[in-house]
């Protein structure tokens, strides 16, 4: 059954120290459905279960990403995770730290019918 697009969220989710991309990634999406209250389900007759929630996420390293934990930072719908090369990483000035920066895009869909 198609899909109709109803709301898109975007986010950026920093991890300070550790390099760590999914703990950028997590804050990203919490950041992007911070300001987010979706009632408008009820009126089409649906519930927040109905939706599907397709997630992508920017990242230097796109393959360290936990996708599952990033999914679960979503509280309803049928989530799809996908991580691509982007975001940003600054070196620190000494060592092997750096800043990882993340961006994500949250589009909520439900089932055309």
């Amino acid at each position: 059954m198609p899909r109709v697009p109803c709301i898109t969220e975007m986010g950026m989710g920093v991890d300070v120290h550790g390099k760590d991309a999914t703990k950028a990634a997590r804050r990203a999406v919490s950041d992007a459905i911070r300001h987010s209250s979706l009632g408008f389900f009820r009126m089409l007759g649906k519930t927040a279960n109905d939706m599907f929630v397709d997630v992508t996420i920017a990242v230097p390293n796109p393959e360290t990403v936990d996708k599952d934990a990033v999914a679960k930072e979503l509280p309803y719908g049928t989530v799809t995770v996908n991580a691509v090369k982007g975001g940003l990483e600054i070196p620190a000035e000494q060592g092997s730290d750096a800043i990882i920066i993340a961006n994500a895009a949250v589009i909520v869909s439900l089932d055309k019918e």
